[in-house]
């Protein structure tokens, strides 16, 4: 049961729009730009249907810092669209914008919010104030530099009944990766311990992988949430459930603290990601029918890699093309060669 100065947060991230999503494409087949155009409108209608009291997106709106024009125009334009609902949304920007987002007038709206620099932004309901503290990534010494960051934010400047801190940053102890590779140390890795214990969490994107972790520390206890990418970006990420998280805050029962009532992800469509080998005893006069049988089973919207079986890359050189495997493969499906055909090729040179 919710109390009426309970505060509804929806948080996502990592949407890394404009992706394989070309304006002027020279050949007319399947792009994965617009699946992930698809995820964010998706997280948006469901903020908007839910009635959340605010969005925060946690960095890499886009894929990349420059970004074409038409791109730009078509993020913004479901950004206002959404702000017209009258949910304030809330946007960091990551590390692929280069801590910048492009400049546009349609980010003017009063409802959008970027953390331009260190600063904070209060939110109030119900004579209730939730404090909002954040900044761009920090590419530089970001763990000799964070709490002195943080501190420029004046996160603890203004009262509040309730403060969380927005960021797209690694921290030590996350884990990426299908080998499961855990931030330790570095100069990029924020220890956790420099967490903030006074935030009721800590909200971050950059890591892809959904997470949440929380350790007391000499401070207190601190939780640090990840709602990990919205669609899967690369084949490190193939068996990843993508998402975003629901997140209710408000106050105890039984005193004035805050704490989090309510932390709940919801799972994202992904197209699958799967795996064709490929052997060099194959004859090229029989690869299309061998690709057509290895695809028969697969999802018909898959995302096919081929992989080679020692060396193949001499024996399909000149062979295994765009074009021929567009012309072998269903239409609706993505495909791409691993990495290992060019270690290949350049074994054989």
């Amino acid at each position: 049961m919710h109390q009426e100065s309970d505060i509804r947060i929806l948080f996502f991230a990592d949407s890394h729009l404009g992706l394989d999503y070309p304006i002027r494409p020279r050949i007319e087949r399947r792009r994965r730009g617009q699946d992930f155009f698809d995820n964010f409108q998706t997280v948006l209608d469901h903020a908007e249907q839910r009635r959340m009291d605010l969005v925060i997106h946690g960095g890499d709106l886009f894929f990349r810092s420059r970004v074409p024009a038409r791109i730009v125009d078509l993020v913004y334009q479901q950004l206002l669209d959404f702000a017209k609902h009258g949910i304030p949304i809330y946007i960091v920007p990551g590390n692929h914008e280069r801590s910048r987002l492009p400049p546009s007038l349609l980010l003017n709206h009063p409802g959008i919010s970027v953390f331009d620099r260190p600063k904070t932004f209060l939110l109030k309901k119900a004579e209730k104030t939730l404090s909002l503290s954040g900044f761009p990534f920090v590419r530089k010494n970001i763990r000799q530099d964070f709490k002195s960051i943080v501190s420029e934010t004046g996160w603890d400047a203004v009262p509040a009944d309730a403060r969380l801190l927005c960021m797209h940053q690694a921290v030590e102890g996350a884990e990426v990766g299908p080998v499961n590779y855990r931030f330790r140390y570095g100069s990029e890795v924020i220890r956790f311990s420099d967490l903030p214990a006074d935030c009721l969490a800590v909200l971050s994107g950059h890591i892809h992988r959904k997470q949440v972790l929380t350790a007391e520390t000499e401070y207190g206890k601190t939780t640090l949430i990840y709602p990990g990418s919205i669609e899967r970006t690369s084949f490190a990420e193939k068996d990843e459930r993508k998402g975003f998280f629901e997140i209710v805050v408000g106050p105890r029962p039984d005193s004035d603290a805050w704490h989090m009532k309510r932390l709940e992800f919801i799972e994202l469509p992904s197209r699958p990601m799967v795996d064709v080998l490929l052997d060099p005893k194959i004859k090229p006069w029989d690869l299309g029918t061998h690709i057509r049988s290895q695809l028969a089973g697969l999802d018909d919207d898959s995302i096919v890699r081929f992989k080679c079986i020692k060396t193949v890359g001499h024996p399909f050189d000149g062979i295994l093309t765009s074009a021929f495997l567009r012309e072998v493969m269903p239409a609706s499906m993505n495909f791409q060669l691993s990495t290992d055909f060019r270690t290949a090729k350049r074994t054989e040179r």
